[in-house]
């Protein structure tokens, strides 16, 4: 995920969880993982659960942080990469070098908040499109951090949304089958170079 206009106000007012997975906020020249856009087949796969949490699944995150960076996002899932596991990095204060990113482990949502909100979101693997989307103002999560250790998490305002949107990619759902503005929606796609065909609605 990318942050759009109005994430940006968003991000001063939203809470960060404590990581212990740090790499430099800073853009590589080189990034170690490429990030697949709109029409690769690797986004509409459903990812599968991290069976053990180890060294090597902490890597992955760092790697995802690192190439997150890079692109100038604020969320990138597992399979936008095109590793299907459960595996999210959060990072909603990208500007700032001490700011702990959040690592999440599968994640499931167990409530979602009674009201919804409409902002502008975008995403890594759309790159340049930005649209409304609908969705609920907070969320309950359950997941396990880095280190394995079952966690549950309270998320509203920019995390919230994030969060969801990232868990989205762990069902092979982008941000653009969400949008109900199809008009909007065709020329975003058609201005940027994709095509509305690779688009799978679904309910928001």
């Amino acid at each position: 995920m990318v942050l759009s206009r109005s994430f940006a106000q968003l991000a001063r007012k939203s809470g960060q969880a404590k990581a212990s997975i740090l790499v430099a906020k800073e853009p590589l020249d080189s990034p170690p993982l490429e990030i697949h856009t709109l029409g690769h087949n690797e986004l509409r796969k459903s990812a599968q659960r991290v069976s053990k949490v180890d060294e090597s699944v902490r890597e992955v995150a760092r790697d995802m942080l690192r190439s997150m960076y890079t692109a100038k996002g604020i969320g990138l899932a597992a399979p936008q990469v095109g590793i299907q596991k459960k595996l999210l990095v959060i990072d909603i204060d990208h500007e700032t070098p001490s700011t702990p990113p959040i690592v999440l482990i599968n994640p499931e949502i167990i409530t979602f908040g009674a009201t919804v909100e409409t902002y502008e979101e975008g995403c890594l693997s759309i790159p340049g499109v930005y649209l409304d989307v609908i969705r609920p103002s907070t969320v309950k999560i359950s997941f396990r951090d880095e280190m394995g250790r079952p966690r549950k998490m309270n998320a509203d305002g920019l995390l919230g949304r994030v969060i969801q949107h990232e868990l989205d990619h762990l069902n092979g759902v982008l941000f653009v089958d969400r949008v109900t503005d199809k008009e909007g929606l065709t020329k975003e796609l058609d201005d940027h170079g994709f095509n509305k065909d690779d688009v799978s609605p679904v309910m928001s």
